[in-house]
């Protein structure tokens, strides 16, 4: 066996389990053994099957018998049912939708079983159970591992910790236990490597890789297998460290464009402002400037809630770089490319830029799939609509600095002279390639400035976003009012929605999010119980305001439908729209004052602060109502959490350390894996992992003395980027 081996090479699959290995992204041994457990399952001592009560948690030795898959009586639930015989009685044994236990074991199988003791007096089962199959000689250790003479030696195969494994339809936890126990038992990690050097694993005090991998799957107590995952969770958080100062380290290496703008020239821009520029903003803006002037491309992340400016920022930076002539005259001007997630948002930036540079007029190009637009008209001076060719010859040739669009920047018929700033919305991990694909006639590496609304917890930026430097927007433009939010139980919805109506009385707009699209089939079993966007428009304008004009938004309407609905929106033919959290990053709608998030406890606190944000685009006072569906306490906690926090970076925070990581939404767009989110709730592991790759970097920056580290750092980074 080795490492790269397929699964298929040693192990019987049917279709079922090749299908849910897959979905888990498991396809080789390496994938196998780095799908860690999600907990452990601490057995008790061995209890007979004679004195069991209900509420008990149990390990029983015993022998199967008689199982076999059928359906549960009122809702047909598929299920294994079978019993357990010990020497004292028989226990009858139940796993919900597991019917495939019943085809793993034969009767008179020797187990130990473990789980909760379920039921009334006469009637007890155990639920669900986890199963490890042993040998006689096992059996009269467990029984005896309690006297003075047990070694430790003679439980080499044995654990009181059950490893409990994230699962999919057709492979359980059991499956996974056996598993990992065949390619150990095959000496695959006898010669294993660890790319993680000596010197870090014993000054950190981390297991080697082959202990590790042992402890985190078969852990005899439970600070081997917490050992076990901190080791794997610095090396992760080292691996994305090196990969990213690596590419910082190469990036200073590169020639950009020197940018001079004078600070004359700067403020007079923004003292056209419509409004007094914030002194973070003031703050954001000198360090960008001073980045641009170096000479060597910036890279750096402006964060700030929604709300706070981070356009207007980015505005300062085109206008720095547009007022800037090339080393030669005859290039004409530099250029300035702004990439939006979507053509709504490509539009709210054009017409954004549009009234920044009222007074410093510039060619302003907008790039969609519905069409293309230049500001200003030659005849009007206003926006016009022009051919597609047309827009592209005058970027080409550099008469239009400034060119606003979707992904569409990126194609290879876009070709601009003279490249000097990217600015990106939403979109951090756009790395060096792009950055090459869209200056495809420049040497030098256009600055890039990315931005974000999404608050982002301390540890995770200084991790994932290691290669850019961090600007914080963390003051709102004065005379912005902190939206009132509320928590709003069952008996206040009635009040609540007469609120809205006097908010829709006064001519705002209000917001209604759901967390699901349609409604659950009741045919099916352990279905998401919650309220629809379908359902609930339907409701409301039914029963609630049938005289409002009422809509749906959700992720399965194609892009110009949803861009229909929200220019309908934009220009109030539309009251009420209610909708998924697919409007949580989006759209300026200022006459919108209102939101209500249904099941509210269903989204994470960053994410029900970036719906809250969809209404705070004007200085008319905000109101977001939060409806839970439970009452229980972490729930009441997290929301009011919401309601007290200052601002999305404290609640950023308080999401990680209260959410499970494996709940935190983006993991799989940062690149990290579950163990790794665990890590971010340690701020000095995380440090420590930062420390120690910036020292490895700066002392050998292509890790040619480290050739296994390195081919796995560019593994990951051939993973993680779109590059």
């Amino acid at each position: 066996m080795l490492l790269s081996n397929s699964l298929t090479e040693h192990f019987r699959l049917t279709d079922q389990q090749k299908s849910a290995l897959n979905k888990l992204g498991i396809k080789t041994l390496r994938d196998l053994l780095y799908h860690f457990p999600s907990r452990y399952d601490i057995a008790g001592g061995e209890a007979t099957i004679t004195g069991l009560m209900s509420g008990q948690e149990a390990a029983i030795i015993g022998t199967l018998e008689k199982l076999e898959a059928k359906k549960s009586w009122k809702s047909r639930v598929p299920m294994t049912e079978g019993y357990l015989q010990d020497a004292t009685g028989k226990i009858k044994l139940r796993w919900f939708n597991q019917p495939y236990i019943a085809k793993m074991y034969a009767s008179g199988t020797l187990v130990r079983a473990v789980g909760k003791v379920t039921g009334s007096e006469g009637k007890l089962y155990l639920a669900n159970p986890q199963l490890q199959k042993i040998s006689a000689t096992e059996a009269g250790l467990f029984a005896s591992q309690k006297s003075p003479e047990k070694k430790e030696a003679d439980f080499s195969a044995i654990s009181d910790l059950f490893a409990v494994y994230p699962e999919s339809s057709g492979v359980t936890s059991l499956w996974f236990r056996s598993a990992v126990k065949k390619v150990f038992d095959a000496g695959v990690l006898d010669n294993s490597e660890d790319a993680i050097p000596a010197p870090l694993l014993k000054k950190y005090n981390l297991p080697t890789l082959r202990t590790a991998l042992i402890w985190v799957h078969q852990p005899k107590e439970a600070k081997q297998a917490d050992a076990a995952r901190k080791r794997f969770a610095f090396e992760e958080v080292f691996m994305i460290q090196l990969e990213r100062q690596r590419e910082r380290v190469l990036q200073s290496k590169e020639k950009s464009f020197s940018i001079e703008a004078t600070h004359k020239d700067i403020a007079e821009f923004m003292a056209e402002f419509p409004f007094e520029a914030t002194a973070a903003q003031k703050k954001a803006v000198e360090a960008i400037l001073g980045d641009m002037r170096a000479g060597h491309p910036m890279s750096r992340l402006l964060e700030g809630d929604v709300g706070s400016g981070k356009t207007a920022v980015a505005a300062v930076a085109a206008y720095a770089a547009v007022h800037t002539r090339p080393p030669s005259q005859s290039f004409g001007t530099l250029q300035v490319a702004y990439m939006a997630p979507t053509e709504i948002l490509a539009k709210q930036h054009f017409e954004s830029f549009i009234k920044f540079f009222t007074h410093f007029p510039i060619n302003i190009g907008l790039i969609t799939g519905s069409g293309c637009y230049k500001f200003p008209s030659k005849v009007s001076g206003g926006v016009t609509n022009i051919s597609r060719t047309q827009l592209l010859k005058w970027v080409a040739n550099g008469e239009i600095p400034v060119l606003i669009g979707t992904h569409a920047l990126i194609e290879k018929a876009v070709q601009f002279k003279h490249l000097a700033l990217v600015v990106i919305d939403e979109q951090h991990r756009f790395g060096t390639n792009q950055r090459r694909k869209l200056a495809k006639k420049d040497k030098q590496l256009p600055h890039l400035l990315s931005m974000t609304a999404t608050p982002i917890p301390r540890t995770l930026a200084l991790t994932i976003y290691g290669d850019l430097d961090l600007t914080l927007l963390d003051e709102m433009p004065p005379g912005r009012k902190r939206i009132i939010t509320q928590i709003v139980k069952p008996t206040e919805r009635k009040a609540a929605y007469e609120h809205m109506r006097k908010e829709l009385e006064t001519g705002q707009q209000a917001y209604v999010i759901c967390p699901r699209i349609d409604e659950p089939d009741p045919d099916k079993a352990f279905a998401l119980q919650a309220k629809s966007v379908k359902a609930e428009a339907k409701r409301l304008k039914k029963d609630i305001f049938p005289e409002y004009e009422i809509d749906i938004l959700h992720s399965k309407m194609t892009p110009k439908e949803k861009d229909d609905v929200m220019a309908q929106f934009s220009n109030h033919e539309i009251d009420i729209l209610v909708a998924t959290s697919v409007v949580e990053v989006g759209v300026n709608v200022p006459n919108a004052t209102l939101i209500m998030i249904e099941g509210a406890e269903r989204f994470g606190l960053s994410q029900l602060h970036q719906l809250r944000g969809r209404v705070v685009r004007s200085n008319h006072q905000a109101y977001c109502f939060v409806v839970p569906e439970s009452k229980g306490e972490s729930t009441m906690a997290r929301l009011k959490a919401l309601v007290t926090a200052k601002n999305g970076f404290e609640l950023a925070e308080q999401d990680l350390l209260q959410r499970g990581p494996g709940e935190l939404s983006g993991r799989k767009q940062w690149g990290i894996s579950d163990i790794g989110m665990e890590a971010l709730k340690n701020l000095k592991l995380v440090e420590a992992a930062r420390t120690e790759a910036l020292a490895l970097i700066k002392k050998d920056e292509t890790l040619a003395a480290y050739p296994l580290l390195s081919q796995l750092v560019d593994e990951r980074a051939r993973q993680t980027h779109l590059e």
